[in-house]
């Protein structure tokens, strides 16, 4: 209403001077309509996402932690001697692990039951690494 009031002001007829802001106006607005209703329809691209370890081949790492005895500091240690995943604590040696440790300055731990554990959670025998947990204290076995 005030584009028309603002274009018939004037004594002799409609003012002339503002229909080209009113144009520019009004095609902006159809343009966002237009693009409004393109964005809408659109589908989404499906895009394959694949992880960084599963396209160079390498096992994506396991929650170590939940093997009892180990916190998030030896965790970070295990990881940065590539000790990242169950089988590969399965596989490692308790006297390579305890230098590790020792070198981190975590002396106070003991990998042994590590080990074990890692090598139940490896297989997926879940119902023997709960077992052999209750038997752990700080990834000890209890005397």
């Amino acid at each position: 209403m005030l584009a028309l009031r603002l274009l018939s002001e004037g004594g002799e007829g409609p003012n002339t001077e503002l229909v080209w802001l009113l144009l520019i106006l009004l095609g902006f607005f159809a343009l966002a309509v237009v693009v409004g209703w393109w964005a809408a329809s659109r589908k989404p691209e499906q895009v394959e996402v694949k992880s960084e370890a599963v396209s160079s081949g390498k096992k994506s790492a396991d929650d170590l932690k939940k093997i009892e005895g180990i916190g998030p500091k030896v965790a970070k240690v295990l990881a940065k001697a590539g000790i990242e995943t169950f089988d590969d604590l399965a596989h490692a040696k308790a006297s390579d692990v305890q230098k590790l440790l020792d070198d981190a300055g975590l002396q106070m731990m003991s990998p042994e039951g590590w080990i074990d554990q890692a090598k139940l959670a490896a297989k997926g025998d879940w119902d023997g690494f709960e077992k052999l947990q209750r038997e752990l204290k700080g990834g000890r076995r209890n005397k």
